[in-house]
């Protein structure tokens, strides 16, 4: 059976740092690009990063580039999500997301994804 499940979220303050985990199962992360995609509340989910399949290479946003840091530990079949210098508009539900296209928003356009884990950047 298929499953990706997400921890790490929680709340932490202006230019704090988290670390979101993504474990595995049912799927081996480093045959696919999997990707983290975020929804803040009201609105749409929208493309955090993608770590493509192989060493094809590490994609961002351009709102976290250099914030953000996607990597896999594959022998653990998970993917982590390493967030610095948060702002509060990083404030969302974090999913992690296997296959699709590159880049897409949308969670729907991917093949598999979790069921998220909350991130809340706040004083």
């Amino acid at each position: 059976q298929l499953q990706l499940v997400e921890s790490g979220g929680g709340l932490v303050q202006p230019g704090g740092s988290l670390r979101l985990s993504c474990a595995a199962s049912g799927i081996s992360i480093s045959a696919t690009d999997m990707s983290w995609v975020r929804q803040a509340p009201g609105k749409g989910p929208e493309w955090v990063s993608t770590i493509a399949r192989g060493d094809r290479g590490t994609f961002y946003k351009h709102t976290v580039r250099g914030r953000f840091t996607i990597s896999r530990d594959n022998a653990k079949n998970s993917l982590y999500l390493q967030m610095n210098s948060l702002k509060p508009e990083d404030t969302a539900q974090y999913f992690c997301a296997a296959g699709g296209p590159r880049g897409s928003d949308l969670l729907q356009e991917y093949d598999y994804w979790g069921q998220g884990t909350q991130v809340t950047v706040s004083s």
